[in-house]
């Protein structure tokens, strides 16, 4: 007896699968009206709004489409550049205008929203893989498998396997906090000293920091009294006072506590959307002091350093400032487009890109001194801090040994070990010194 065996039957699964993750898109879409209607007030029982989301979503793929191309335009140009020996001058453009008058706070709102909404399963792993291929991520570090993020943030802010990032075991090295490009880097040698942001143009670093900032500054001027006073002052007391902060004024602190040979650094590292997003301890110290800044949320890529004045002063961002064992750390975590939301993880109720009271004056920052009668929070170089949604920037402003003698030249100064336009990950090298 002959058996003819059907060809319906092997179509007939194909299509329960097929229905299947049908079944999942509609329930993914749904999500999203659900999502949407309960940042309108709730109301989603109209015809239109059906449509108004996956709309939205596609014009939103289509948007980081173009921008992904225009990204790799300028990344391009600035190679090119680069190679012949030439660097982009700052020049306002009819972009930066244009720019104050988009709500780009409301936009990384809903985009953050957006992100928050769960993919299905078997839809997890093309989304990351095609995000992937088009930032230059590695999912080989994910720590987890791709089907187990259920939403983009939750991909955005991934850990990495352990050993990805190995911390560099030298006690006298600072790390890198981030993955990242090496935008600048140098010393700070005078009061009202001014952080590069593009050729033609500087700010001041202590509008990047703050009014009320730690940050000591040390002239030319005052470091022969400052000696003197330090060679008079006890041991202990010097000692005592490294951990004194003021509470009715944060900005007061014991300037003998600091070494009168130490100079100023700082570095800005910038963080791509592809780049692995979390922030981690460039040494070990102390964080005393959190200070956010409510500001706008322009981008922070090339083309906008260049025709954007002020990028990294007007733009929203958490300040950490402490002590390390040299003196003074601070670390500027800066905000952009789509990347209003920096959380804290060693103060995770923190909550960036509020909506703002004020419209047209800028208001004072938030500010938070950490445990003002003991020594603040203690963190070890390679501790996460932080972490951003996307990719952004990070500035580090920092005390470090320096020789001003002649005789002593080299004895125990700081020196970076990278070059600008470098590419660096989290616990590789950023500068070294030497014991005396």
């Amino acid at each position: 007896m002959k058996f003819r065996v059907t060809q319906k039957f092997p179509m007939f699964i194909h299509q329960v699968t097929h229905n299947h993750r049908h079944l999942h898109l509609i329930s993914f879409v749904r999500k999203l009206q659900t999502s949407r209607a309960s940042v309108n007030g709730g109301s989603s029982s109209s015809q239109g709004n059906s449509f108004l989301v996956p709309g939205a979503t596609v014009a939103t793929i289509l948007m980081l489409g173009a921008l992904h191309a225009r990204r790799l335009y300028d990344d391009k140009k600035v190679e090119d550049a680069r190679e012949k020996g030439l660097e982009f001058e700052f020049h306002p453009d009819v972009k930066a205008t244009f720019l104050q008058l988009l709500p780009l706070r409301s936009i990384s709102r809903y985009w953050g929203l957006l992100t928050s909404v769960e993919i299905p399963v078997w839809l997890r792993p093309y989304v990351y893989r095609a995000w992937a291929r088009a930032f230059h991520s590695n999912l080989e570090e994910a720590a987890m498998p791709l089907d187990e993020y259920a939403t983009l943030r939750d991909f955005f802010v991934r850990s990495l396997k352990e050993g990805s990032r190995p911390i560099d075991p030298d006690p006298r090295c600072l790390v890198s906090p981030v993955d990242g490009t090496i935008l600048r880097f140098g010393e700070l040698k005078a009061a009202g000293a001014m952080i590069e942001q593009v050729k033609g143009f500087s700010y001041p670093v202590s509008s990047l920091l703050g009014a009320n900032s730690l940050l000591p500054m040390i002239t030319e001027e005052n470091t022969h009294a400052e000696s003197s006073e330090l060679e008079n002052t006890p041991k202990n007391q010097s000692k005592k006072s490294w951990w004194r902060v003021s509470l009715a004024s944060p900005k007061v602190w014991d300037p003998v506590a600091s070494s009168p040979m130490k100079g100023l650094f700082y570095c800005v590292i910038y963080l791509k959307p592809g780049d692995y997003h979390r922030i981690h301890s460039p040494i070990d110290w102390n964080v005393l002091v959190r200070r956010h800044f409510s500001g706008r949320l322009f981008p922070v890529n090339e083309r906008a350093t260049r025709t954007i004045r002020n990028l990294y002063v007007e733009n929203e961002r958490v300040v950490l400032e402490g002590q390390w064992q040299e003196g003074f750390m601070g670390i500027a975590a800066i905000g952009a487009t789509n990347i209003g939301s920096i959380e804290l993880f060693i103060e995770p109720e923190l909550r960036t890109n509020r909506p703002r009271k004020k419209f047209f004056h800028s208001e004072p920052p938030e500010e938070c001194i950490y445990e003002p009668e003991g020594v603040g929070v203690m963190l070890k170089k390679g501790d996460e801090m932080a972490a951003f949604n996307m990719g952004s920037t990070v500035v580090l402003v920092f005390q470090a040994p320096v020789s001003r003698s002649p005789k002593n030249q080299g004895s125990s100064e700081f020196s970076f070990c990278i070059r600008k336009g470098d590419r660096i990950c989290v616990g590789e090298a950023l500068g070294r010194w030497h014991d005396s």
